[in-house]
């Protein structure tokens, strides 16, 4: 049986839906929002990975009162002093 691009579609959006449950919540900031919420954290932990193709992107990822935090940067984010820092080989993050 042929479901034509809406079952394409529809299959799509449920494997995106399993993903953010096996992920839970995650809140994309700019840099500078990433960098506040952070300094309001006590020791946190923050991973961090360099991506992209063609641009150097620095992601970085860590989690505060139950919220999952990520971000993007084209240049290297100065972290806190209290912050424990993990380099990770990639992180990804499901595109919602």
């Amino acid at each position: 049986m042929y479901t034509g691009a809406s079952g394409a579609v529809a299959g799509h959006y449920a494997s995106m839906a399993n993903a953010v449950k096996a992920v839970g919540s995650i809140v994309t900031l700019a840099p500078e929002e990433f960098l506040r919420i952070l300094s309001a954290a006590d020791d946190p932990l923050v991973v961090t990975a360099l991506g992209g193709l063609f641009v150097k992107w620095y992601k970085y990822i860590f989690s505060f009162k139950g919220l999952t935090f990520y971000c993007k940067s084209r240049s290297e984010l100065m972290m806190p002093g209290n912050v424990q820092l993990i380099q990770a080989k990639k992180i990804s993050v499901p595109d919602i």
